[in-house]
């Protein structure tokens, strides 16, 4: 049981809680108990996906799924018992399981990580259900609990984390998902409400300085205020910049004496704003960057050019190698698809803890 939790969280999604594990007389057969547990998911998978991977974690574990027998001993059995609010029936797959309402042995474990969640069809949720059942079927309670693989990964164990790369290095994309799997608070860059960003790219002599300074005081302000909203002993904020990005623009952007103007508001600015205790650079080469940027559409983007994106990666590593920080990790992207790919998701999420 204990591998293929391991292999739905690597595999599927973040395992949010695990039941107790039920013993259980077999079902429909004359056999060995069986042992029971419910596990809630979080996952971006489709129906069809999930039942795939689940099909094939199956195999992997030893199960040999033989058409002709309904009920059968088996070294490993995992069912889909509801995806949100979901209903469907296929040839292949039926949600909520069909079955769910009249099993005490899914329903009292089920009643342990979710009892709130409500059948779509039955109109119940599922401590309701509980009470009702007709399966008078005893199950008991083991002492020994299922391990959550998501305590290897945990970077909620930090209290504020800022995830930091080039235009288009996928920043926002992992701080929405850390925060998600997590329940993790997210502070978003809110460049969109900057009516100076479209027109710096038209004409970036002209626009540099009022887009920086603009940005230095909207991030200011943002850090500021949204972070003091939470208990940063208690809570875990992950946010998709840092307030250094700013410093880090501006260098690029502007004239030497508009920099040097700059530089000092700054400075007054960043020493009353809570500094992360872990600092995370996304590095993308130039080429991915460019496809990102493309890919995501943004018109006043496509023309952002090679040189200027080289200019803002040395300007980040510059600030890097000026830290000399054990908080800080650059992590290499270049080759990966963390949004797709959880394998890589959690290859990142390794070296944030690490």
């Amino acid at each position: 049981m204990q591998k293929a939790v391991n292999a739905i969280f690597e595999q599927i999604g973040a395992v949010v809680k695990i039941s107790a594990v039920y013993q259980t007389p077999a079902l429909g057969f004359e056999g060995d108990d069986f042992m029971n547990c419910v596990l809630l998911v979080q996952s971006n998978l489709s129906s069809r996906k999930i039942l795939e991977t689940i099909l094939a974690i199956e195999k992997r574990l030893g199960r040999e799924r033989d058409s002709t027998e309904r009920y059968s001993s088996r070294p490993i059995d995992i069912d889909i018992l509801a995806i949100g609010a979901e209903v469907k029936e296929t040839k292949s797959l039926t949600v909520p399981h069909p079955e769910l309402q009249n099993r005490r042995f899914v329903l009292q474990p089920f009643s342990e990580v979710n009892q709130e969640w409500e059948h779509p069809i039955l109109g119940k949720n599922v401590r309701q259900l509980l009470e009702e059942t007709e399966d008078a079927s005893v199950i008991t309670k083991q002492s020994k609990w299922l391990r959550n693989p998501r305590k290897d990964y945990d970077v909620s164990k930090y209290n504020y984390i800022a995830i930091e790369g080039n235009i288009g290095a996928g920043k926002t994309s992992l701080a929405t998902m850390l925060s998600y799997d997590f329940n993790a608070k997210l502070i978003l860059e809110r460049f969109k409400d900057n009516p100076f960003l479209p027109k710096f790219y038209e004409n970036q002599m002209r626009y540099a300085f009022p887009l920086e300074m603009s940005f230095l005081a909207d991030r200011y302000q943002q850090l500021l205020e949204d972070i003091k909203q939470f208990d940063l002993f208690q809570d875990c904020v992950i946010a998709d910049y840092d307030a250094y990005k700013s410093l880090i623009f501006a260098k690029v952007t502007l004239q030497d004496e508009e920099y040097n103007l700059y530089k000092k508001l700054f400075y007054l600015m960043h020493k009353e704003l809570p500094k992360p205790d872990v600092y995370v650079y996304l590095y993308q080469n130039t080429e991915r960057l460019l496809e990102n940027i493309k890919k995501r559409g943004r018109k006043y983007e496509q023309s952002i050019e090679t040189g200027y994106l080289q200019k803002i990666n040395e300007g980040y590593l510059e600030f890097i190698k000026s830290q000399q920080s054990d908080t800080i990790k650059i992590i290499d992207i270049s080759e990966m698809d963390f949004v797709k790919s959880r394998k890589d998701y959690l290859a990142i999420l390794k070296q944030i803890i690490d």
